[in-house]
């Protein structure tokens, strides 16, 4: 089992910046892909980046590429999501995802990941 914890979600005006932060316990021995995943009231639930064991590759959004960078730091079983250029339309909870293996087809899907936190609230005002 892994247990998952985001932190860092907050109230950020347009234009602003904020860091997510997952911290993994448990099973952290083997090798995981870990996304960020996000959900805004009334929608589904959307990929917005994810990240391979060895900090490559990774894949991420269009709407948020070239504004987010998603990376990762083992040696604290911790990933993070660098969120820049926010805007109204990135509010939303966001949630962690863990996946063992690599990088796949799956890893842009909900159903590719076996654990999840329980989200962090990020509110964009214009």
């Amino acid at each position: 089992q892994v247990q998952l914890v985001e932190s860092g979600g907050g109230l950020v005006q347009a234009g602003g910046a904020l860091r997510l932060s997952c911290a993994a316990s448990g099973r952290t021995n083997s090798s995981f892909v870990m996304g960020w995943f996000r959900q805004a009231p009334g929608k589904e639930r959307e990929f917005v980046a994810a990240i391979s064991w060895r900090g490559r590759p990774t894949i991420y959004a269009d709407s948020v590429k070239g504004r987010f960078t998603i990376s990762r730091d083992n040696a604290k079983n911790t990933v993070y999501l660098q969120m820049n250029s926010l805007k109204p339309e990135d509010t939303a909870v966001y949630y962690c995802a863990a996946a063992e293996g690599g990088i796949s087809s799956t890893s842009r899907r909900s159903m590719g990941y076996d654990y999840w936190g329980q989200g962090t609230q990020v509110t964009v005002s214009s």
